[in-house]
C-alpha cells in the first residue's frame, strides 16, 4: 500500500523502514529536512510540505501522523483542508482516547476517515514489531489491514496460543473498538507499564539495600534489632539475569532492565528523574470516573512525580513538623552512592 508518514523521529522513522522492508510505498514528511533525507536514502520519497506529500499521494490518501500529543491537532488543522472524502488520517502516537473521539467527529463531516492506534514496541519495533491497538470504523481499519500486518511482528511460536482465542491478536494488531478505543487501550497498557516498571525498581531497590546491616545505613532511622540479617551484596546484574532465565517474573521488560544493569550496574548515568507522557494520568482519571479501583497504577504514577523533586515542600515540610513538636534535627544528607 501506499502511505504518506508525517514525524520521522525514533518511532516514525523505524516504522518507514519497517514498511518500506514490507514493500509498502511511503511518503515522508518532517520538520527537519535532514530526517526527510534520511528517510529518502532508506528508500522513502520525500517531501518539504504537507501539501507536497499530500499531492503525491493516490487517492483514497491514507496519512499516518507520528508527532506528539500535544502537536497533534495542529498538524490535523493543516492537513484536512488538503484531504477529501474517503481519505484516511490515523494518529499513531500517546494521544488521550476523549481527543479521538473529538477529531473522528470533526473529519467524518467532511467525509474524511479517523483511525486511532495505540503503538508500542518503542526503538526495538523495527526489527521486532510493532503491539499495534486500533480504534475507529471496522471498514476503514479492513482497508488498512495490509499496513498493520507488516508493522506488526506477527506469529510468535515462543508465545503459547490459546485454541479459543483467532483472530488478528495472535499476530500482535486488533481493531479494539470505535473512535478512540485504540489509544484508551493504549492508555491502559501504559498504565500497566508504569506499575511493572515500578515493581521492577522497588525489588532490586531492595536487593540493593540488603547489605544495610555493614553499618553505613543512615544514622536518621530506627537502628537495625539484627544488623547480621543484611550482609548481602547483591550482585543485581546477575540476579536480573538469573530472573531472564524460566522465572515467572521473566519478561521482555526483565530483559531490558537486565541489559540496563549489565552495563551499568551502579547506574550511575542516571539521576532518577522518572517522566511521564500523559496516559498513567488519563489512566487514572478514567479509574476515577468509572470507580474502579486502581490503586497500583496511580501509586506508580505518584511515585514518577517524587523521582522529579515535586514531593520536596511536603517532605521539608515533614522535617518542620518533626522539628516543631520533639525539636527533631535533620540528619545530613548522605552522598549519592554511599
Amino acid at each position: 500500500m501506499q502511505l504518506g508518514m508525517i514525524g520521522l523521529g525514533r518511532m516514525g522513522s523505524n516504522m518507514v523502514e519497517r514498511l518500506l522492508a514490507g514493500g509498502h510505498d511511503c511518503v515522508v514528511f518532517d520538520r527537519s529536512q535532514d530526517s526527510v533525507a534520511a528517510s529518502v536514502q532508506k528508500g522513502a520519497r520525500g517531501s518539504r510540505s504537507l501539501q507536497d506529500l499530500i499531492g503525491q499521494l493516490q487517492t483514497p490518501r491514507v496519512v499516518w501522523i507520528m508527532v506528539p500529543a500535544h502537536v497533534v491537532d495542529g498538524v490535523i488543522d493543516e492537513l484536512s483542508p488538503l484531504l477529501g472524502p474517503g481519505d484516511v488520517v490515523i494518529d499513531g502516537g500517546n494521544t488521550h482516547y476523549i481527543d479521538d473521539i473529538r477529531r473522528s467527529r470533526a473529519l467524518s463531516a467532511h467525509g474524511i476517515k479517523y483511525v486511532d492506534a495505540g503503538v508500542s514496541g518503542g526503538i526495538w519495533g523495527r526489527e521486532r514489531g510493532y503491539c499495534l491497538m486500533i480504534g475507529g470504523e471496522r471498514d476503514t481499519v479492513g482497508q488498512l489491514q495490509p499496513i498493520f500486518k507488516t508493522l506488526a511482528p506477527g506469529r510468535d511460536p515462543a508465545i503459547t496460543q490459546d485454541p479459543t482465542v483467532s483472530g488478528t491478536a495472535t499476530e500482535g494488531y486488533l481493531h479494539c473498538g470505535a473512535a478512540g478505543a485504540g489509544h484508551f487501550v493504549k492508555m491502559v497498557h501504559n498504565a500497566i507499564e508504569y506499575g511493572l516498571m515500578a515493581a521492577y525498581a522497588e525489588g532490586f531497590n531492595l536487593l540493593a539495600h540488603a547489605g544495610a546491616g555493614d553499618g553505613s545505613a543512615a544514622h536518621d532511622t530506627t537502628p537495625l534489632r539484627h544488623p547480621d540479617h543484611f550482609q548481602y551484596d547483591f550482585a543485581v546484574d546477575e540476579i536480573a539475569e538469573l530472573w531472564r532465565h524460566g522465572s515467572v517474573i521473566g519478561s521482555w521488560l526483565l530483559d531490558l532492565t537486565a541489559r540496563a544493569l549489565a552495563g551499568d550496574p551502579a547506574l550511575a548515568q542516571f539521576e532518577g528523574r522518572v517522566s511521564d507522557s500523559g496516559e498513567g494520568r488519563w489512566a487514572a482519571q478514567a479509574a476515577i470516573d468509572t470507580a474502579t479501583p486502581a490503586p497500583v497504577l496511580t501509586a506508580a504514577l505518584f511515585q514518577r512525580f517524587s523521582s522529579r523533586g515535586e514531593s520536596d515542600f511536603g517532605d521539608r515540610l515533614l522535617s518542620a513538623m518533626r522539628h516543631q513538636f520533639g525539636g527533631h534535627r535533620e540528619a545530613p544528607a548522605r552522598q549519592s552512592g554511599e
